[in-house]
């Protein structure tokens, strides 16, 4: 049903260029297909000639549907749309090779055929950046993208979000997202500063092996559950609300540090329960990702794998300096937990504090 929604909105918006009159701005829409086979990849780019006659300085944009006018300035053309219309293919610009356009009378428009002589088989995925006419704030690029023949995706490139990742249904294409993502689960993991706090929360009392292997493994159990309904858009609930219960959730931590004395180690349970808000968290970032539909599953499995080396880093490297100030003073170990246990319960409060009232 959403393909076929999409099918009749590209149909309208193609009748409407087509109607409206030349002497008035028509609809501000361009038209990028990507054809990609075993053979590479070929691209046809329509664009009306109200678009181009106004960032060439020319007066009357129908001097473009003239074969004459328009191949005397090709070259000028070519120079312009190169710099606003970049395609990759599997991670290397490709030099494009732009053959004579063609005009297009009843659509009051301009083709462009463009080859990538270089793009010899089918790209595992594609990168695509549009800015065509950045004059027009409404200005649309609407691409379709077909595989052997088949068309299997569309999507609407603005100003707003002018940028494009496409993995085709290939097994390359498993190998390039897991290339992709695991890179962006270990970085998410590094740069964010409540997750890591919350897992140092988790390992200031110390423990065996065991131990803190029950904490991280709950806590990593939870976070890959909601991190896959969210990223399934199965719940999805909002940032609004995920963001300040993760800061409850590391000042917790810091409190329950300091009351648990010689009571039961609940940590596990805690890193569980708080697992679940966490993995929300880590959804939000995929989410801005655009993650590919396609390869959804291999998506989140390496963005989580990632996720896990991240997260393995920073445990290893924090229960080892625990461990090595334990060792050497027991009551030098009391104080870190203490003072440490402190910093993140100030934090985790602050971060509450900002998110919910600024």
């Amino acid at each position: 049903m959403k393909r076929a929604a999409n099918g009749v909105l590209f149909l309208v918006v193609v009748l409407l260029s087509m109607r409206t009159p030349a002497t008035a701005h028509p609809v501000p829409f361009s038209f990028l297909d990507l054809q990609l086979s075993a053979h590479g990849m070929d691209v046809s780019l329509v664009i009306h000639d109200f678009d181009l006659a106004h960032e060439l300085n020319v007066p009357e944009a129908n001097r473009f549907l003239n074969p004459a006018f328009l191949a005397e300035h090709a070259e000028a053309l070519r120079k312009l749309l190169s710099t606003r219309l970049q395609l990759s293919a599997d991670g290397s610009m490709s030099e494009p090779d732009w053959e004579v356009p063609e005009v297009l009378h009843d659509r009051e428009s301009v083709r462009f055929l463009i080859r990538y002589p270089s793009v010899r088989s089918r790209p595992a995925y594609i990168t695509i950046h549009a800015a065509l006419f950045p004059y027009d704030p409404l200005h649309q690029t609407f691409v379709n993208i077909y595989e052997d023949g088949e068309l299997t995706r569309q999507l609407i490139l603005d100003q707003s979000m002018n940028r494009a990742e496409h993995y085709s249904g290939s097994s390359a294409s498993a190998n390039a997202v897991i290339r992709r993502f695991i890179p962006e689960g270990i970085h998410h993991i590094l740069i964010g500063p409540d997750h890591i706090l919350f897992l140092v929360g988790l390992l200031l009392l110390g423990g065996s092996p065991r131990r803190l292997l029950m904490v991280v493994t709950s806590f990593t159990v939870a976070h890959s559950f909601t991190l896959s309904l969210a990223a399934m858009s199965v719940i999805n609930p909002s940032p609004r609300i995920i963001e300040p219960a993760i800061a409850l959730s590391i000042a917790y931590v810091g409190l329950d540090n300091l009351l648990v004395k010689k009571g039961r180690d609940v940590r596990a349970w805690i890193a569980f329960c708080f697992g679940f808000i966490h993995g929300f968290g880590f959804a939000n970032v995929l989410r801005e990702m655009n993650l590919p539909r396609r390869a959804l599953g291999w998506s989140l499995f390496s963005f989580n794998f990632g996720v896990e080396i991240g997260q393995l880093i920073v445990v290893l490297a924090i229960a080892s300096l625990l461990a090595a100030i334990r060792s050497r003073s027991e009551t030098a170990g009391r104080y870190v937990t203490v003072a440490g246990s402190l910093v993140v319960i100030a934090a985790g409060a602050f971060w509450f504090t900002q998110r919910v009232f600024f």
